[in-house]
């Protein structure tokens, strides 16, 4: 399961592990503050706070090439473009800055941040390690020829599946990054799963947009999303040759958080499996 879905509202589980450290660690600071000392809630928030501003600035450094040219893009956050180690790091420095400057705050905060990181930490990692046992479905789809087929078809090379639909902001806004490493990078293939739309209204959105896609399928039922544990769009999920989850993206995607999600393909193995079956493809129609 990649979200947790509530009714209509659905989060990321990742960002969900995240605000209830955040939940546990003021918890405890204001448990541990009961016994004596100041209640460290308003520090936990501000150290949240800073970790994150530490881990974006880690990432957009690291990834400067994609950023130095639209500045506005440093400033929005929608793209998930966050380090965590720096943040953490720097989280933990401040925490002990700011607890030597005010003894009665030392205790309540180590024990609030140190239960909060502890829980992340363990957390983040069972969930990676849950994602990363997870493989490609064995759903059936249809191309735009309106011809059936399995998406375990494509497995036997490095695959990046994008679900999406045209009424998704953010997947209209990403749709142009998509396509562009599509183009520099034959080596993946790339899969658009459209979710619950018709044949014509995505021939008509592409065409009018300037897109140009290949594999673009269709998931009337949204039954992939549901397999895969996301319900919300968009969804880009990134799979090993030998068809195992090695990572998953929810939201919209820049440049640069797309290049950071394919890193994960520089230490995945090689399959020993035959190649994917080419599948058939009308010189008319966008597959």
């Amino acid at each position: 399961m990649l979200t947790f879905t509530l009714g209509t509202f659905a989060i990321a589980l990742n960002h969900l592990l995240l605000i209830s450290a955040l939940v546990l660690a003021t918890f405890v600071g204001w448990r541990v503050a009961k016994r004596g000392g100041e209640n460290p809630e308003s520090a936990l928030f501000g150290l949240f706070l800073l970790g994150l501003l530490a881990a974006r600035i880690s990432f957009v450094l690291v990834y400067w090439s994609y950023y130095r040219n639209d500045a506005w893009q440093i400033v929005d956050l929608r793209d998930g473009g966050f380090l965590a180690w720096p943040g953490v790091v720097t989280l933990l420095l401040a925490s002990a800055a700011w607890g030597w400057r005010r003894p009665a705050l030392r205790k309540p905060l180590g024990f609030g941040v140190g239960s909060g990181v502890v829980f992340w930490v363990l957390a983040s990692l069972s969930l990676n390690l849950y994602e990363q046992g997870t493989r490609l479905p064995d759903i059936t789809l249809r191309n735009a020829a309106g011809e059936t087929v399995q998406l375990t078809d494509y497995k036997g090379g490095p695959l990046v599946i994008n679900l999406w639909a045209t009424w998704c902001p953010p997947c209209r806004r990403e749709m142009p990054v998509l396509e562009n490493a599509q183009q520099k990078r034959s080596d993946l293939t790339f899969l658009f799963v459209n979710q619950g739309e018709s044949m014509q209204s995505v021939s008509t959105f592409l065409a009018t947009q300037g897109l140009s896609l290949s594999n673009v399928l269709f998931d009337s039922g949204g039954r992939l999303g549901q397999a895969v544990g996301s319900m919300a769009l968009p969804t880009t999920l990134f799979y090993g040759a030998d068809g195992r989850l090695l990572g998953s993206h929810l939201g919209e995607l820049s440049e640069a958080s797309l290049a950071r999600a394919l890193e994960n393909f520089d230490d995945a193995p090689l399959s020993d499996t035959p190649s994917r079956k080419k599948l058939p493809c009308p010189a008319s129609a966008t597959c």
